[in-house]
């Protein structure tokens, strides 16, 4: 979605700068933390270790996900690295964020005999609302747009809404599967990054204006794009969803 004259400030107080990414992104981590800590106590983890674990996850989330965006568009980056560490300013890969969060969470609890399985599960309603909030965030950014479509109502399609709109369905079927109860360790978290990476490939990496890596297919009257890298990376990220699945469904005890 391409909105004119919309600015990424929400607010300014003399030297302090209040960005749309910055506040949807900060909800997004209070809500988290709020969520895993009162279920994480419940289950009887120490607050001390609640805290740290989510000060690590927090702290490796942006790190890789900053480093897989900047990773994938060095070129910009390299004529402006000044604005490496501007992430104020937009862009943290998802799928970077992701495995910063699993890698540094799976290391501490393996430190700490902690069941990352658990509270990994836990991680879910964050990271759902986070997708919904930052995409409302990059429509004030002008950023993640999507490819103009002739057939369309809009001149380009709103991916960013496509974006949030799945966060929130994430969020919907990932409190549907919690209520169900009897759910093994991990079976909330894999289910959650497996329906993300499907839909994201699906429909919003579809219609998002991203290069094109292979094959370099354009619907001009549906706005449709095949493949780029997120597409590439769906079908064995699915793979590995599926397997996580077979296999917690095989083991009693995951720690």
């Amino acid at each position: 979605m391409y909105l004119e004259n919309v600015s990424p400030v929400l607010l300014e107080l003399g030297p302090i700068v209040v960005r749309w990414y910055g506040l949807m992104f900060a909800i997004s981590v209070l809500t988290g933390f709020y969520y895993l800590r009162k279920h994480a106590l419940n289950k009887g983890f120490s607050e001390d270790i609640i805290f740290t674990l989510f000060m690590i996850i927090l702290v490796f989330l942006v790190v890789g996900a900053r480093a897989v965006f900047v990773a994938t568009n060095w070129p910009y980056f390299m004529e402006n690295p000044h604005l490496i560490i501007r992430i104020d300013q937009g862009g943290l890969a998802f799928h970077g964020g992701l495995l910063g969060g699993i890698l540094s969470s799976w290391i501490y609890c393996r430190l700490k005999n902690l069941n990352w399985w658990a509270l990994a599960d836990l991680a879910v309603p964050g990271v759902a609302l986070g997708i919904a909030l930052v995409r409302v965030a990059n429509i004030f950014n002008q950023e993640i747009l999507g490819r103009e479509a002739a057939l369309f109502f809009f001149e380009r399609h709103p991916t960013q809404v496509y974006g949030s709109l799945i966060g929130i369905a994430l969020l919907l079927f990932h409190n549907y599967l919690a209520r169900r109860g009897n759910n093994k360790p991990g079976f909330l978290f894999w289910n959650f990054v497996m329906g993300y990476t499907l839909l994201r490939g699906l429909i919003e990496e579809t219609f998002r204006d991203n290069p094109l890596v292979a094959l370099g297919f354009v619907s001009e009257n549906w706005g449709a794009g095949f493949f780029t890298t997120v597409h590439l990376f769906t079908p064995p990220i699915i793979a590995l969803c599926l397997f996580m699945l077979w296999w917690i469904n095989r083991n009693r005890q995951l720690h």
